[in-house]
């Protein structure tokens, strides 16, 4: 389904009134009560992109589409990202009885919301359409895609893809629409609020609409992450790990590290590691020209960013040496708002402290989340698990990663605990509704059938006597 393009002088509701009507109607005879039949649309949908050919076009498509993050990278997060998140999926029950618990007396029923509008970013024009229309369909919901107007053309195939593989198994296409070209704020902003659950991945600007659509929304936060390397930290372990995550599709996902904090006693050790993995250490003169030329007029640089390292070394006009390595490590000695490198750069620019102590270090990392990123993420490279709950107990994040690869672990992996996800939300530190990885249980209603079981009242004594013991009645 490439949609067409309105008819001159139609209004936003005009344009989105017809897609709404159909979402309705493949809602209405979609066999959502039938959790196998369920899981089966979402099957469907993971094989749209999961499929080899399918997963390689697509990614070929976003970079040409985009112009941002890299081929290889992006075929990778078709196929891990669906492969995790279909697992996590099927494991769960979402219609008819999701779980019954007999010793409170409670049965609860899982519930379709309706029909998602699903703002979708440039980063992702093909993983997070079909990410959160696996979610909405195993909901027993319908979906409508908004896309990116820089990704459009991805978006559009990757949805054509999706109502292809949903005809064959015998569901509704119209269960996944696309908004049709040109897409522009008041399309978006209309299919939010005839929707009944908007679901917001990009810019901070969309969740902002989206929160003032009228319609219940869930909107994730700005990433900007800041990792800890400490004195007992594997340096090169470490480095491997920041080094993978941070050249991923050249740092386009929300997850990617842009600062690295090093604790003074490893200081030197931590950048021959970083330096070991392919990072360049820039000069001073170099400093200067990432200052300049990243940022234009206060906004990060479209010919700089996520781009391959020769290509933003030539914008930047790098040395040699920078051009010939993996990403750059910038050294600064302060974040604010002041300071552009403690902001998110979405390059292949990592931000490099040093640290006193590990105080100091988690000192840095609070400074650089109020510049952005507050309520998403950070992480530690440590073996002293004292130092991951410090940082954890001191920090206003959703996640904390601890050894681990930023950008793989913290939208899910098949070794932690997170689901698997391209959405995630930063709680009210962000200014979001959920302070956690968008997952199923974000896409139902649950009924409550409620019987009675024995009378569980304590005493007056048992609530209120330790109160009275220690400051009387």
């Amino acid at each position: 389904m490439t949609a067409e393009a309105p008819a001159v002088h139609e209004t936003a509701e005009e344009v989105v009134g017809p897609i709404l009507r159909k979402a309705r109607a493949a809602l209405a005879a979609y066999e959502n009560h039938d959790q196998a039949r369920v899981d089966e649309a979402v099957t469907a949908l993971a094989w749209s992109i999961y499929k080899p050919e399918h997963a390689s076009l697509l990614a070929e498509l976003a970079v040409e589409d985009t112009g941002l993050g890299n081929v290889e990278s992006k075929v990778i997060k078709n196929t891990r990202k669906t492969f995790g998140t279909l697992r996590d999926l099927l494991r769960a029950r979402t219609v008819g009885v999701i779980e019954e618990d007999p010793t409170r007396g409670l049965v609860k029923y899982g519930k379709p919301v309706g029909v998602v509008a699903a703002v979708c970013p440039s980063t992702n024009p093909a993983a997070t359409p079909v990410n959160k229309a696996m979610m909405a369909l195993k909901g027993g919901n319908a979906v409508v895609i908004a896309p990116s107007p820089a990704g459009y053309a991805t978006t559009a195939r990757t949805v054509d893809l999706m109502r292809a593989e949903l005809a064959k198994a015998g569901f509704p296409e119209d269960l996944v629409q696309i908004l049709p070209a040109p897409v522009s704020k008041e399309t978006t902003q209309a299919l939010m609020a005839g929707s009944d659950l908007a679901v917001v991945t990009g810019s901070q600007d969309n969740v902002r609409r989206a929160m003032a659509s009228g319609t219940v929304a869930i909107g994730v936060g700005a990433g900007n992450v800041p990792v800890i390397v400490d004195e007992s930290a594997d340096l090169d372990d470490a480095a491997e790990k920041i080094t993978a995550s941070k050249i991923f599709d050249n740092a386009t996902s929300c997850s990617s590290e842009n600062a690295v904090i090093l604790l003074d006693a490893v200081y030197e050790d931590a950048i021959a590691a970083l330096e070991r993995q392919g990072g360049h250490r820039a000069s001073a003169e170099e400093k200067e020209k990432i200052l300049s030329g990243l940022w234009v007029n206060g906004k990060l640089n479209r010919r700089a960013i996520a781009r391959d390292m020769a290509v933003l070394a030539e914008t930047l006009d790098l040395s040699d040496a920078a051009r010939a390595a993996r990403y750059v490590l910038v050294e600064d000695d302060r974040p604010g708002k002041d300071r552009p490198l403690s902001d998110e750069k979405l390059s292949l620019v990592l931000t490099v402290y040093r640290a006193r102590d590990f105080d100091d270090a988690i000192r840095l990392v609070r400074e650089i989340l109020e510049v952005k990123g507050r309520g998403h993420s950070c992480g530690v490279h440590t073996a002293d698990m004292e130092h991951a709950r410090r940082l954890a107990a001191a920090t206003e994040v959703v996640r904390v990663l601890v050894n681990q690869a930023h950008t793989f672990g913290n939208g899910g992996a098949f070794n932690n605990a997170m689901p698997f996800t391209l959405s995630m939300g930063g709680g009210t530190w962000a200014k979001n509704s959920i302070s956690e990885n968008l997952n199923w249980r974000h896409f139902i209603n649950i009924t409550h059938l409620v019987t009675t079981i024995p009378e569980d009242k304590p005493s007056e004594e048992a609530l209120f006597g330790a109160y009275w013991a220690k400051y009387g009645k």
